[in-house]
């Protein structure tokens, strides 16, 4: 009883597999990196927009608070997250209802963040906005 003697060579078969699944698992990775990316600068966006608002709204008056705001954003995007542009929106008009009536500053905020530099072709630059309000002491004076 003999068995026919079939073999399969599979001489060559893990330099084929390293070149099929090779780029594959990289741009895997990539795509993670990519991701976690996102979710990063989304959440700084936020935590700037929150800071901005929040300083807007322990000043005392509508150029004081206009000018808190700005700074904390600078401060923000120049510590956290490298924007190539980004912009600023305040809006004071809580601080034209008298003391004693409920208002707020809100903020809103939005940068422009690169991703050439991960190396994907085709990504495009991120837009990512967020707009977060911070309450003004209601019985504070209000200028």
């Amino acid at each position: 009883m003999t068995r026919p003697r079939v073999r399969w060579d599979e001489r060559g078969s893990a330099s084929i597999e390293a070149v099929i699944v090779g780029p594959a698992v990289v741009l895997l990775i990539l795509l993670v990196v990519f991701g976690g990316r996102v979710a990063l600068a989304h959440q700084t966006v936020q935590t700037i927009a929150a800071d901005a608002a929040r300083a807007a709204s322990l000043a005392r008056s509508k150029t004081e608070a206009r000018h808190a705001a700005e700074a904390a954003v600078a401060a923000g995007f120049n510590q956290q997250l490298p924007c190539t542009s980004h912009t600023v929106r305040v809006d004071l008009a809580g601080f034209d209802k008298p003391a004693g009536t409920p208002a707020g500053v809100t903020a809103a905020v939005s940068c422009r963040v690169q991703t050439a530099d991960l190396g994907l072709p085709g990504l495009p630059d991120l837009e990512l906005a967020s707009t977060m309000t911070s309450p003004i002491d209601t019985y504070r004076e209000r200028r």
